[in-house]
């Protein structure tokens, strides 16, 4: 039974996507192709969201509004809050977090392969920030709500001034942090799931 309603959802998502859509389905992960194959009638809607958020996101790091840092700063809350804040807004809740899962799943397949994810290969703790991160940006908002998206972005940006978010322990240089303020080498992170970095508040003095 389970292997005939795959059959058939995969028969209706071929017929609802274009084939430069069906080219764009195969390059994605398992964890993406998943959510696709049960969220037929939402990928598409889902796709351009994701285009958006990475437009958006750019904008604020070229900005003053946040602390221009896109790999576990400031900005690496943004994006995932406002993706999941307008997924909320178009799909609805459970589906914007059962996606946002997903992500953070292929995340691990990205660090099982040693690739690059924005610029840095994913570990735990960055996993662990950004599902907290996305818990934060499906709460700011409902579906179907009329808050225009430069509400949105100000609702966002307020609350990681305000300590709503997380971000990686770093210091002035860039540098990752233990909890206790130390300086963590970069051999000592290299290949690690599991490391020593730290989470803190978003709320920078």
């Amino acid at each position: 039974m389970k292997k005939m309603f795959l059959f058939l959802t995969l028969i209706l998502t071929f017929q609802t996507y274009s084939q430069s859509n069906l080219k764009s389905f195969f390059k994605l992960s398992g964890p993406k192709r998943t959510w696709v194959l049960f969220h037929p009638f939402k990928a598409k809607k889902a796709l351009q969201i994701s285009k958006e958020t990475k437009r958006v996101a750019d904008s604020i790091k070229k900005s003053n509004l946040l602390d221009g840092d896109a790999s576990g700063g400031q900005v690496d809350a943004f994006r995932h809050a406002y993706w999941m804040a307008r997924l909320t807004q178009e799909l609805g809740k459970r589906a914007a977090r059962s996606l946002g899962k997903a992500h953070e799943r292929e995340n691990y397949l990205t660090y099982k392969k040693s690739k690059l994810e924005d610029g840095v290969i994913p570990d735990e703790i960055s996993s662990i920030m950004d599902l907290h991160n996305n818990e934060e940006g499906l709460n700011l908002i409902s579906k179907k709500s009329k808050v225009s998206k430069n509400g949105l972005i100000y609702r966002i940006v307020n609350a990681i001034k305000s300590g709503k978010m997380k971000i990686i322990k770093k210091d002035k240089n860039g540098n990752f942090l233990t909890c206790d303020g130390k300086i963590i080498k970069n051999e000592e992170l290299r290949g690690k799931w599991k490391n020593n970095k730290c989470l803190e508040t978003s709320k920078k003095e």
